[in-house]
């Protein structure tokens, strides 16, 4: 298929900026795939569409204040840091801008949120083939540590803001975050609340556990001409015991497994390609490009949000309207138009999908 089939017009002031709903007040288009029929609801009506006996899947990665501003220790250019991957303790994988400043054995310097230098210094090891910059951090047992006093939440790029939202460090993380190494939020498990999870859990359903930490790439557009030309970036992910022993019960008997965003879905089919359809404990990376036609394994339901054109995301989307085949690009292409009509909300703070 060619990218070019994933392109619609996305009208301005659709993609969520302020104010921010609160996680109860998402809207939710649920798409039933047996006859492409559409309804329009409030996300807490989930429930109704949830069985006893079903397995919600969600991820909870922890997004990181991974944003940090820092200055060239000889000259004092500014930088901007965006921590993606941990190597070792002080030792990170990273995107700097300007880039072109920040050559191998570059000294700097980091800034508190005020703009004042501290102690807290890294050296440029090495730059990848991406143009990312290995850093080396001095000055602290672990920048780790340090990053709620000193980083920001990175906020999408599609966010047009001058500065930060009081409330973005606790509203852009679910409320079930736990395992820290996200840069992008599974935007997905937003819209949960603690009292809505406990109700999903007294209608019968199990909620179990992924973990997969959103990459930057999330964000990049399809940019080849076909689909299969498509170099799909990786992300480190962990499936545990727990989590694989729930699905492969439900899956033994015939229950649902409901995944909460397309990190999830990756996750599963990631594992089950491995496996003959079985999960089994699992940890790594994966690179799994699904679009369409794509044969699930796992996943019954996908619970997802309103993606951007070119998306890697939308092209999963697309997949799971149509197991299989291709039809799904038209599907979800439809459905995306009556939710523009119905001015739905897209991407990071915007609304639900439930694709069933």
């Amino acid at each position: 298929m060619r990218t070019a089939d994933f392109d619609f017009e996305l009208p301005p002031g659709l993609i969520a900026q302020h104010p921010v709903p609160k996680r109860d007040e998402s809207r939710l288009l649920v798409l039933h795939r047996n006859d492409n029929h559409v309804e329009h609801r409030r996300f807490p009506d989930l429930l109704e569409f949830l069985r006893p006996g079903d397995v919600l899947v969600l991820n909870n990665s922890r997004v990181i204040p991974a944003r940090l501003r820092a200055v060239n220790a000889k000259t004092g250019g500014k930088f901007e840091v965006l921590l993606l991957e941990e190597n070792a303790p002080n030792d990170w994988w990273s995107m700097m801008r300007p880039g072109k400043n920040a050559r191998i054995g570059t000294p700097i310097i980091f800034c508190d949120a005020k703009g004042k230098r501290g102690d807290i210094r890294a050296t440029v090891l090495e730059t990848s083939d991406e143009g990312h910059r290995r850093l080396q951090f001095s000055g602290t047992p672990d920048i780790h540590r340090d990053l709620d006093r000193l980083g920001e939440v990175p906020l999408p790029p599609y966010i047009q803001r001058l500065s930060q939202l009081p409330n973005d460090k606790a509203r852009y993380q679910t409320v079930f975050a736990k395992t820290d190494g996200s840069v992008a939020a599974p935007t997905a498990g937003l819209h949960f609340t603690p009292e809505l999870l406990e109700q999903i859990r007294a209608r019968g359903v199990q909620i179990c556990f992924i973990t997969l930490h959103v990459g930057p790439g999330t964000f990049l557009p399809v940019k080849t001409e076909s689909l299969a030309a498509h170099k799909m970036h990786e992300e480190r992910f962990e499936l545990t015991e727990e989590t694989m022993s729930l699905i492969n019960a439900a899956k033994n008997s015939g229950r649902r497994v409901i995944a909460t965003g397309t990190t999830t879905v990756r996750v599963l089919e990631t594992v089950a390609a491995q496996n003959n359809g079985k999960l089994t404990k699992n940890a790594g990376k994966t690179g799994i490009f699904i679009h369409p036609p794509f044969s699930f394994q796992v996943v019954d339901a996908l619970l997802t949000n309103f993606h951007l054109p070119r998306s890697t995301l939308l092209m999963l989307a697309s997949a799971f309207a149509a197991p299989g085949e291709t039809r799904g690009r038209e599907t979800i292409l439809r459905a995306y138009a009556e939710a523009i009509r119905e001015r739905y909300r897209f991407f990071s703070y915007g609304d639900a999908m439930l694709i069933l």
